[in-house]
């Protein structure tokens, strides 16, 4: 074998033959003509893409709210924020909204979008109930009348405006000045309105006696075949004796 240079003559058999060294192969492939990269670009507001996924979005927000109001079926009413007695003319600070779930036909309790101007309280609402459509109305429905009886300061205190009350009287008893007839039940379910304290001087009778200078008086709203015989109690310096009823009585916990 004769090398020379890069070339190198192999004897095999006789015959001569001169092998070609090759090159190292290039791994670098050249680009194909003609293709160009493309460049990425902002998204527009004017890409049709966006401005559809937009529309889409929008219809669902506006086809999910029109679903909730057609599922909804409440409705405004008026919840007493404090206790309403007859003849009281009704105000927005004395009442809430609330909505409530109306079943059945008719609306039994007063809407919220009904104008309170003129309507006064017919009918008694106890603080924190819905108030009836037919609780309220002219001041020529009410049917009530306001009496003040006068009571000791701690059974007052007690009574809360629109506490529900029974009433009983013990007349004086004729053998003996100080001392007092078998009480009698004279009306039951009467709401208590407005209290107030007495001046000092002011005649009449309560549960201890005559009331002095710290005697409390509570106002009664009573039907009026009640009336008379109420004042006459009062003016014969008759005890009154105010009993809260069960259900304005505070209720035990776990009761």
């Amino acid at each position: 074998m004769i090398i020379s240079g890069l070339r190198h003559v192999t004897a095999i058999g006789g015959i001569m033959t001169t092998p070609t060294l090759s090159r190292p192969h290039d791994r670098t492939a050249p680009a194909a003509p003609g293709v160009t990269a493309r460049r990425l670009r902002r998204p527009s507001w004017r890409d049709p893409r966006l401005l559809v996924g937009l529309l889409l979005v929008l219809l669902s927000v506006v086809g999910v709210a029109g679903l909730l109001r057609a599922v909804d079926t409440t409705e405004p009413v008026f919840v007493a924020r404090r206790a309403l007695t007859p003849g009281q003319a009704v105000t927005g600070d004395d009442l809430a909204v609330a909505h409530v779930r109306i079943v059945g036909a008719g609306r039994p309790y007063l809407s919220a979008s009904r104008p309170l101007a003129g309507l006064v309280v017919v009918r008694p609402v106890p603080a924190g109930e819905l108030v009836p459509a037919s609780a309220l109305g002219g001041a020529d429905r009410v049917d009530l009348r306001p009496i003040t009886v006068p009571v000791e300061p701690a059974a007052a205190g007690a009574l809360p405006r629109g506490s529900v009350v029974d009433v009983w009287v013990a007349s004086r008893s004729a053998d003996r000045a100080d001392s007092y007839e078998r009480p009698r039940l004279v009306a039951s379910g009467v709401q208590v309105g407005d209290r107030s304290q007495a001046r000092a001087g002011w005649g009449g009778a309560a549960s201890a006696g005559s009331l002095g200078s710290t005697g409390s008086t509570v106002q009664l709203l009573l039907t009026p075949a009640l009336v008379p015989e109420l004042i006459q109690a009062v003016d014969n310096s008759a005890r009154i004796t105010l009993v809260p009823a069960p259900a304005a009585l505070p209720r035990r916990s776990g009761t």
